[in-house]
């Protein structure tokens, strides 16, 4: 497990490194040399001759000029593009360091490897003038390597037009939360961590790891039973069972002891004879059966309704397992109110996507989507549950601590996708972890299925089924790594 920062804790972590101490320029030039390896590393494995820098003026291109100036003394060709005249006082002093050659207009021929230290994590605003136009020659061509954040990505992981296109992204001293977010995950390439000297602390997100996951599927000893792993419980009061049952699929394949999937009563022996590994029963109201579950997830294909809204807040108020609302029950708590999250029994995970979460707490998608983070975090502590903000990086968050899941495939884009997280998230649940934990484990699993699906599948082709067949695989190769 590592941790994920802001740009404002990243920067907090350097200042009080430097009232420690540590000067400015002592980082420059660490930065400055992991930046060096970095691309003396990819010139190698490509083959290329020369590299070009394109830098701006502030202390990202300061680290620029470092590796540039490395690189010179270690005899490779390298250039620098610089059309600032204007420098922070630590960039000034390094750039005087570099002998090497600096152009002030754009060059016309191209350069096999471009690094980029033109912004760094200190953008504010889209790009504009000359500005834009060196991004637009960096995706032109050449193998980009881009320092700290690909310029023109925002914070929050959007990124503004114009915006770098990097194949590779070396984040200095610590991970930035931008390099994982909407955007980001597309625009930085193969990420990795320069280490810089600097501690920055116990803040920031969790960002959880093959061997984080692997501790919560330990070997079973061979004296156990069924009733040592929980009973998870797949409710739906509508029509749509289908959505039903991949959860409930998803939920065989968890490692719970029991899944019990409720239906309407004229769709039980369809339920049973699909899913004979679950204890399929009708479902016409709340009884002893679901109240006394371990897990319980609710809302798949129930369609939206006071009924459902009633039975949700029925549940708030009674259960004592961990409760599960997904899809249409939170519909019903957006469209009904979400009062009855303030009084309630039981553990409660919400798993919402971004329209799902928008609608719950009154803002725009895009509200919530450039400050994911702290909305999620909000919304955790105001109402005390565990939110799983679905997206293409998944915040995780019972507003003490928050996780960004690492794995997962557009091949997830797909109807039915959060029916089998949902499914398999009271399955993980049953089995006894914390409603924290669950969601860590389950996002992570969930996420590895979705990248062996798209390794034999593509990305288009594999369905929600193909994701659950997908599911032991994951488990697998988490638990022999």
């Amino acid at each position: 497990m590592y941790q994920s920062y802001s740009n404002k804790e990243a920067w907090e972590g350097d200042r009080k490194a430097v009232i420690g101490g540590v000067r400015t320029r002592e980082l420059m030039e660490r930065a400055g040399e992991a930046l060096a390896g970095k691309v003396a590393a990819a010139m190698d494995r490509l083959g290329a001759k020369e590299a070009l820098f394109v830098l701006g003026e502030g202390n990202n291109a300061g680290d620029g000029f470092v590796a540039a100036r490395i690189l010179s003394e270690q005899g490779r060709d390298v250039k620098a593009l610089c059309l600032s005249d204007k420098f922070s006082p630590e960039c000034a002093i390094v750039k005087m360091r570099y002998k090497g050659e600096i152009f002030t207009r754009i060059p016309k021929k191209t350069f096999p490897v471009i690094v980029d230290c033109l912004f760094g994590t200190g953008l504010k605003r889209p790009p504009e003038g000359e500005y834009a136009r060196l991004i637009s020659m960096m995706n032109a061509g050449g193998y980009v390597i881009s320092c700290d954040l690909p310029s023109g990505l925002s914070e929050n992981g959007m990124a503004y037009s114009p915006c770098v296109f990097a194949d590779e992204t070396l984040s200095i001293g610590c991970m930035k939360n931008a390099l994982l977010l909407n955007e980001g995950a597309d625009r930085s390439g193969k990420v990795s961590v320069a280490d810089i000297g600097v501690d920055y602390g116990e803040g920031g997100a969790e960002v959880w790891e093959d061997e984080d996951v692997k501790a919560f599927f330990p070997k079973k000893h061979s004296n156990v039973n069924k009733g040592m792993f929980g009973k998870a419980c797949i409710v739906t009061s509508g029509a749509r069972m289908g959505a039903a049952m991949l959860a409930a699929s998803a939920s065989l394949r968890s490692g719970a002891g029991y899944t019990m999937l409720r239906v309407p009563e004229r769709l039980c022996v369809t339920a049973a004879t699909a899913l004979p590994s679950c204890i399929v029963e009708d479902f016409n109201a709340l009884d002893d059966g679901m109240f006394s579950s371990d897990s319980l997830a609710i809302g798949m294909g129930s369609g939206v309704s006071k009924g459902l809204y009633s039975i949700v807040t029925q549940l708030l108020n009674g259960y004592r397992g961990t409760l599960i609302l997904d899809a249409d029950a939170l519909s019903a708590l957006s469209e009904f109110g979400l009062k009855p999250l303030e009084h309630k029994s039981c553990e409660v995970v919400l798993t919402p996507h971004p329209k799902e979460f928008a609608r719950l707490c009154g803002l725009s998608v895009k509200d919530v989507l450039e400050n994911a983070l702290a909305i999620s975090q909000k919304f955790a502590q105001q109402y005390g549950v565990t939110l799983v903000f679905k997206n293409n990086r998944t915040v995780i968050t019972n507003g003490v601590r928050t996780a960004i899941n690492s794995t997962g495939s557009p091949a997830l884009a797909k109807c039915g996708s959060g029916d089998v997280l949902a499914g398999f998230l009271a399955g993980t649940c049953a089995r006894g972890l914390s409603a924290f934990d669950a969601a860590c484990v389950s996002c992570y699993v969930f996420g590895r299925a979705g990248e062996l699906a798209e390794e034999e599948f593509g990305q288009y082709s594999p369905t929600s089924t193909d994701v659950i067949a997908a599911l032991p695989r994951a488990i697998k190769s988490l638990t022999q790594c």
